[in-house]
């Protein structure tokens, strides 16, 4: 640490992940950053790549520099890789043998079991010895288990928007878990920063599409985090969507409460037993809005911001319970959320960078 600040690196920083890291990191009163890597603009200052950051005093200096970690392992003491999946663990083994702080925002550690990362990859897990190792880094619900961690597993974007109105009501069984529906959507940002066909402008302007059914890689992690909360294997249904929107994603979650719902008055009790519910849950939250029944979530009220603001409605026709939940995944499903496990781990406060 240097004058109180944690020395931090950001490995693979010129992504939309990536550029968000900056974005917070570079004015974050808990840090030094001293550390950004892009093969692509190598040798190149930050600013000049990002003319945004020209104004950031912290930032006047950095230059985006090759990723080798054994030459940039020496400059901080914990570091975000922003990388593909797949690729993270290159750097998260020989930093974490440096004995550095990693915390990835790919999927290669947020899997228990590697015969699970496989089946959902496609692929062999590279280094299964770390996900012991790894904590699972959704700080509403692993608060505690970050703060000790030296390997932290930043959630996706889908499955932070789904398990957040989801794991209170499982934990307290509260609803049938094989009834879980969830249908979400996602701005174009979602599929990172690349020249792929299917993301240019023409392809996806004014369309709409659902892809990875029935079985989306995101599923795994999802599905793991509801069976931890159950205390039983959980399997749900998960339908994806790209939207022709920058940033964001709105996911609607429709369940069955364990107690039928048959009259006006069986839903009103419902409804103040899941207000109660979640208020208790997530009264410690700084970035969770509970709406209840009096508003339904936007986009637009959390682009830009680290909030995740969910609400509910309840169905008497079809005894059904409609969770929905609005998020950045730019910032609360990748780089905001990775730094709130960050702030944990350091022993900051938790929203230091972050309002």
């Amino acid at each position: 640490m240097s004058d109180g600040k944690v020395k931090v690196g950001i490995v693979g920083a010129s992504g939309y992940s990536g550029e968000e890291l900056l974005n917070i990191l570079l004015r974050h009163p808990g840090v030094e950053l001293t550390v950004a890597t892009s093969r692509q603009y190598a040798g190149q200052k930050v600013r000049d790549i990002f003319p945004r950051f020209s104004h950031y005093p912290s930032g006047q200096g950095l230059i985006f520099e090759e990723p080798d970690p054994g030459v940039f392992g020496l400059k901080a003491d914990c570091f975000f890789l922003a990388l593909p999946h797949g690729v993270a663990h290159e750097y998260a083994a020989p930093l974490l043998d440096q004995g550095r702080k990693v915390i990835d925002l790919s999927a290669d550690f947020r899997m228990d079991e590697a015969g699970i990362y496989q089946e959902f990859y496609g692929h062999e897990h590279p280094c299964p010895e770390l996900l012991s190792r790894s904590i699972y880094g959704l700080p509403e619900i692993y608060r505690e288990s970050i703060i000790g961690a030296d390997l932290i597993a930043s959630p996706g974007c889908y499955p932070t928007s789904i398990l957040i109105p989801l794991i209170p009501l499982v934990e307290q069984e509260l609803i049938r878990p094989e009834s879980i529906i969830a249908n979400s959507l996602s701005g174009v940002s979602g599929a990172g920063r690349n020249a792929s066909i299917p993301y240019l402008f023409v392809e996806c302007n004014e369309s709409m599409r659902p892809y990875g059914i029935p079985k989306h890689r995101y599923l795994a992690e999802i599905e793991q985090e509801l069976s931890k909360a159950a205390g039983k294997k959980i399997v749900i249904q998960f339908s994806p969507h790209l939207i022709p929107v920058n940033r964001g994603i709105l996911s609607t979650i429709y369940v069955t409460p364990l107690d039928a719902i048959s009259s006006a008055e069986e839903a009103h009790q419902w409804n103040e037993k899941l207000q109660t519910v979640y208020s208790e849950y997530y009264a410690e939250s700084a970035f969770v809005r509970v709406l209840g029944m009096d508003r339904l979530p936007d986009t637009k009220n959390v682009t830009g911001t680290n909030v995740l603001e969910f609400g509910w409605q309840i169905d008497v026709r079809t005894g059904r319970f409609v969770l929905m939940s609005a998020e950045d995944n730019l910032i609360k499903g990748a780089g905001g959320q990775a730094v709130q496990s960050f702030n944990l781990s350091y022993g900051l406060p938790e929203i230091a960078g972050l309002i």
